[in-house]
């Protein structure tokens, strides 16, 4: 498959309108010996600043891909994708480094946490490795509190529940004021309850905190209560 970069750079003293999270034509293609997957197939998507968007579609579709892509843990094949206007095309890997602290936060399914620290030092260490070194203390005491964690940040993250270790991971996002949170099948290990609890908390991301968040999910409990629901498959906006 002939592919092409799209990277350009805007003219110089033109009117720019970007949105938080752009891929533009992207496409992934993976590559085993002679055999080719296209995992995104020219993506067209634009997130808008403060929104709560559900990547929803089956296994396949490109969802986990493109997040990849967006947190800059991998480049495209083709095409580019913008964080807040910027394009990750022309950025060194330390660059790449420098702007996921800086700009994103990455919430998986599991293995978020540093399992032998209680959740108040993940949280602060978060805000060190993002080189945040303002009052530490006072933004780990709101987001704590913001996230309903305050009876549990002495606990070892490793000894907290998936629900709990999950806010943990999205109070470390907050704390570090993170412009675009990026959350990968979030309440997949969850049960009904604290898939609920987790909801209002990525909400909670978007409102008090002034989070863009994506959520890649399958769960339609998720995509119920989201701003917008982006339907992917086969590597594409259905």
């Amino acid at each position: 498959m002939e592919i092409r970069s799209l990277y350009r750079e805007p003219e110089r003293g033109a009117a720019i309108a970007f949105g938080a999270l752009e891929f533009h034509d992207v496409f992934k293609i993976y590559r085993s010996g002679t055999a080719e997957t296209v995992a995104l197939r020219g993506l067209e998507l634009q997130i808008e600043a403060h929104e709560l968007v559900a990547l929803f579609g089956p296994s396949g579709s490109g969802k986990s891909t493109a997040l990849h892509l967006a947190a800059a843990l991998d480049r495209p094949s083709a095409g580019e994708v913008r964080v807040a206007g910027r394009s990750l095309a022309p950025l060194s890997e330390s660059e790449l480094a420098a702007h996921r602290a800086r700009e994103i936060a990455i919430v998986f399914q599991s293995g978020n946490l540093w399992s032998e620290l209680s959740a108040r030092e993940n949280v602060s260490l978060s805000l060190r490795l993002a080189g945040r070194h303002g009052n530490v203390r006072a933004a780990v005491d709101h987001a704590l509190d913001a996230f309903d964690l305050q009876r549990r940040e002495a606990q070892r993250a490793g000894a907290l529940s998936g629900g709990e270790q999950q806010r943990v991971a999205i109070a470390a996002a907050a704390a570090r004021e993170a412009p675009l949170v990026l959350a990968d099948e979030p309440t997949a290990e969850l049960d009904a309850h604290n898939e609920k609890t987790l909801l209002r908390a990525l909400r909670r991301l978007r409102d008090e905190f002034g989070s863009t968040v994506v959520v890649v999910t399958h769960s339609p409990r998720v995509a119920a209560v989201v701003d917008r629901v982006v339907e992917m498959r086969d590597g594409a906006v259905a």
